[in-house]
């Protein structure tokens, strides 16, 4: 078992890539510890997890929220060997929509902002709370979701480029500040995953991205967790400052 007895801690883990995470964590032997703003999915993940995972909601962009956290964490279990900083939104939108000579359309101010929030500082918030507890118990994982978008850029995604192109740029930052303290620093970056929103999309537009992939087809969020799991385990004790595309090649066929 991968993660045997480790406490790990994992945001926006009630859907998608984060409850495949949490799955898998727990089939690993690990202690899980969801968080989410979502209470109801969270704690219904939780309690089909059984005796060694536990939900918190908390919203990742509130500093105070995400301390109180990983304090109670802290006291209640004592340590926190992995945190995967899993939380995400996306609020697409043309920068700028230009037709006929005349603006008509672009990303709002309020949708730049929330992705900004939740993606970024987020991430940042939740490690800043965790690490200190990390150097003083002698070490630690750290993996945050990054994306391919976060290496090639996207069309209409100028926000959430913007934070995944930083989340490796902190990963490595972390990865030359905080190796002196055991803490392994990691990110990951899928492709198109099947998540449960992803699949209410048109079929059209589904079959269009699993063509544009050298594998011709979508991953699974589980594909994903493994990732998660191993960067998260022992398994990769040499691991640092890496970003893991799981994408299918889809960089090779754009």
């Amino acid at each position: 078992m991968l993660l045997k007895d480790k406490v790990c801690i994992i945001t926006g883990g009630a859907a998608g890539i984060g409850k495949a995470t949490a799955e898998k964590f727990a089939a690993e032997g690990a202690k899980v510890v969801i968080c989410d703003v979502n209470e109801e999915a969270g704690k219904a993940l939780a309690d089909s997890l059984g005796n060694n995972a536990s939900f918190w909601k908390v919203n990742v962009v509130d500093r105070q929220e995400v301390q109180a956290w990983v304090d109670q964490v802290i006291e209640r279990y004592g340590r926190i060997d992995v945190l995967i900083n899993n939380a995400g939104i996306t609020r697409d939108g043309q920068f700028v929509k230009f037709k006929e000579g005349e603006v008509v359309g672009q990303m709002g101010e309020d949708a730049f902002d929330a992705v900004i929030a939740v993606n970024l500082k987020g991430v940042f918030n939740c490690t800043q709370a965790v690490v200190p507890y990390m150097i003083k118990q002698g070490g630690g994982a750290i993996v945050s979701a990054s994306s391919v978008v976060g290496l090639y850029g996207n069309f209409g995604q100028t926000n959430y480029a913007a934070t995944k192109f930083a989340v490796i740029g902190m990963t490595k930052t972390w990865a030359r500040e905080l190796g002196k303290y055991q803490i392994r620093v990691n990110a990951v970056a899928p492709g198109f995953i099947l998540t449960e929103m992803v699949q209410k999309m048109p079929e059209k537009v589904l079959d269009g991205m699993a063509a544009g992939t050298p594998l011709k087809r979508l991953g699974t969020p589980e594909e994903v967790a493994k990732v998660y799991a191993w960067l998260a385990s022992d398994e990769a004790s040499y691991i640092h400052g890496a970003v893991i595309s799981v994408d299918g090649g889809i960089v090779l066929g754009t």
